[in-house]
C-alpha cells in the first residue's frame, strides 16, 4: 500500500503584483460642502448689504456707555447667580441623597417647586413679595420679633433677580450633581466606610472630586444658558443689556441694530465661555481614555477618501 501524503501548500510567485487599493471616493460630502458654502455665501451678503440693519448704527452703539453697563449687570448676574445655584445645588443633592426620609422628601419639593413654575414667574414674585408680605422679620415662631425689614426696602430689583436666577438655577444644579454623585461606584463609598472616614469627609475627599468630570460639562451649559437668562429679568425692569438696549432704542427707534448690538455682546461673551469650558473640561479629563485620545484633525474627518477598499 503506498502512503497517501498532502500536497505542500502552493506558494505564491514571486513576481505577483501587489494588491491595489482604491481609496473611496465620498462624493457626497463635497456636494454638501459646496452646498453649504453657497448657502453661507448668500446669507452673509444678504447680511451685510442689507441697509435695514443699518450697520453704522451697529459700530456707533457698539460701546456704549449704556451699553457697557448692561453689560457688566449682566456678567454680575450670571456670576453670582451661577453661585447661589452651585452652592444650593450642591446642598439639595445630598439632602436629596440622604437616607432621612425628611430631609430627602424637603429636597425633592424643592426641586419640584422650582422646576416646575417658570422663572418669569419666580422673578415677578420676588419683586413684588412685598404685596403678600409687607415686613419681613427674624424672631421666636409665634412670638416676638426681634428684628424686621421693609420688603420693599429689603428685596430691590437687583436682590429679586439674584433670588430669581439663584435659586431657580439650584434646583437644575441639584439633579446634576445628584447625577453625577451617583455616578461614581458604590464601592468606593464602602471603602471610604471601611476606613473610618466620615460621610461629610467621604464626600468631600473621595466622590466629588470623582464625579466632577460628570458634573463639569452639564454645568459649563447651564453657565452659559444663565448668561442670556439673565434678559428674562426685563420683565422687573433690573438694569441689565436688555433692558440698556430697548432703554436706547425707545428713544431713537432704531429697533433693529441696536437688538444686533446685544446679539453679538451675547454671542462674545458665550464664545468666551465656551472656551474656558472646553479648558476645564479638559482638566478634569486628564488620566482618561477621553482625555488623552488623540483626535484626527477636521479635514481629515470631512475630506477624507476612507480606508481604502480592495480591488
Amino acid at each position: 500500500m503506498s502512503s497517501s501524503s498532502e500536497a505542500p501548500p502552493s506558494e505564491a510567485p514571486a513576481d505577483a503584483e501587489p494588491i491595489k487599493a482604491v481609496p473611496v471616493r465620498h462624493y457626497g460630502r463635497w456636494v454638501a460642502g459646496v452646498i453649504i458654502l453657497f448657502v453661507a455665501f448668500i446669507v452673509a451678503r444678504s447680511v451685510i448689504t442689507n441697509d435695514a440693519l443699518q450697520w453704522p448704527v451697529v459700530g456707533d452703539y457698539l460701546f456704549d456707555d449704556r451699553i457697557l453697563r448692561g453689560l457688566q449687570n449682566t456678567l454680575i448676574l450670571t456670576v453670582i447667580s451661577m453661585l447661589i445655584g452651585i452652592v444650593g445645588g450642591i446642598l439639595l443633592a445630598v439632602m436629596r441623597l440622604s437616607p432621612n426620609p425628611l430631609t430627602s422628601g424637603a429636597a425633592a419639593v424643592y426641586i419640584w417647586l422650582f422646576r416646575g413654575t417658570p422663572l418669569i414667574t419666580q422673578l415677578i414674585i420676588w419683586n413684588f413679595l412685598g404685596l403678600a408680605y409687607s415686613r419681613i422679620g427674624l424672631g421666636i415662631p409665634f412670638g416676638p420679633t426681634f428684628v424686621s425689614w421693609d420688603t420693599n426696602l429689603l428685596i430691590t430689583q437687583f436682590t429679586a433677580s439674584l433670588l430669581g436666577l439663584g435659586l431657580n438655577e439650584a434646583a437644575y444644579m441639584a439633579e446634576i450633581v445628584r447625577g453625577g454623585i451617583q455616578s461614581v461606584d458604590d464601592g468606593q463609598l464602602e471603602a471610604a466606610g471601611a476606613l473610618g472616614m466620615s460621610r461629610t469627609k467621604t464626600l468631600r475627599r473621595i466622590i466629588l472630586p470623582q464625579a466632577m468630570r460628570v458634573i463639569i460639562p452639564p454645568t459649563g451649559n447651564e453657565t452659559i444658558s444663565m448668561l442670556k437668562t439673565t434678559s428674562l429679568v426685563v420683565a422687573i425692569g433690573y438694569f441689565e443689556l436688555m433692558v440698556a438696549a430697548q432703554t436706547i432704542y425707545s428713544q431713537n427707534l432704531k429697533t433693529v441694530p441696536l437688538l444686533i448690538v446685544a446679539a453679538l455682546w451675547y454671542l462674545f461673551m458665550t464664545s468666551v465661555l465656551t472656551l474656558v469650558q472646553m479648558q476645564i473640561e479638559k482638566r478634569f479629563s486628564r488620566g482618561t481614555s477621553r482625555g488623552v485620545a488623540q483626535r484626527p484633525a477636521w479635514r481629515s474627518k470631512l475630506f477624507s477618501r476612507g480606508g481604502g477598499n480592495v480591488t
